[in-house]
């Protein structure tokens, strides 16, 4: 069966999973991570990608991102993988695959979802048991995003800098989102657009994405065409 053609427009920010084969480790340590982290910040500004948000755990990656030019994205995680799955292999001294397959990704509708979709990634050391507050997991974006400190990898979206006329203010209205847990339905929305690769958003939005792509934007039920009754 033909693979699905991967949803990405130009402008539309992209949440993306990179998650090692069979679940295994892919960082062994910090050092590690810090050279994920440098390819990823040079890949995004050789093919022009924004990069919003991110976490680097044990065994997987989520980023949240812009592509600003026609397939940026898939471009900059082919880049990244060349370069860290040599790295990987040369220090660990083991050959072949290391990522499970291709990186996941979804379309996502930017009023609706983005920040949500952005705590989401910031909070999944919270989730996994590593830490009570993000603020204390220095490999996410939200040490930047929410505490100030800079970042070179860190390209701030217009829905974050709405929130506050100053940086103070935006930290501070930032913080706040934290402060409850994310909506139930909201979370399963994240985790189905994720899963299938197609998009997070309204019907409209969905919509409007197939028409700019050419991609339905929608799972299609298998199985027979039901029977008509007489």
């Amino acid at each position: 069966m033909p693979r699905r053609q991967r949803l990405c427009a130009v402008g539309i920010p992209q949440h993306i999973v990179q998650r090692g084969v069979n679940r295994q480790a892919c960082f062994a340590d910090d050092s590690d991570i810090a050279a994920y982290a440098h390819w990823l910040c040079e890949g995004a500004s050789k093919y022009g990608v924004q990069v919003h948000a991110w976490v680097f755990m044990t065994n997987h990656v989520h980023l949240l991102v812009t592509p600003l030019q026609e397939a940026a994205s898939s471009k900059m995680m082919q880049y990244i993988g060349r370069l860290y799955v040599r790295h990987f292999n040369y220090r660990y001294e083991r050959t072949g695959t290391l990522w499970e397959g291709r990186f996941h990704s979804c379309i996502i509708q930017q009023d609706q979802y983005f920040l949500a979709c952005q705590r989401y990634i910031e909070l999944n050391p919270v989730r996994a048991g590593i830490v009570e507050d993000p603020a204390s997991y220095k490999w996410s974006s939200y040490q930047a995003n929410a505490l100030g400190i800079e970042s070179k990898l860190r390209s701030p979206h217009p829905l974050y800098l709405g929130l506050g006329n100053s940086k103070l203010k935006r930290l501070e209205r930032y913080r706040e989102l934290f402060e409850g847990e994310i909506d139930g339905p909201i979370l399963f929305d994240i985790r189905m657009a994720l899963n299938t690769g197609l998009v997070l958003g309204t019907g409209k939005f969905k919509k409007e994405v197939e028409e700019l792509t050419g991609h339905r934007t929608s799972l299609v039920r298998r199985g027979r065409p039901a029977q008509k009754k007489d």
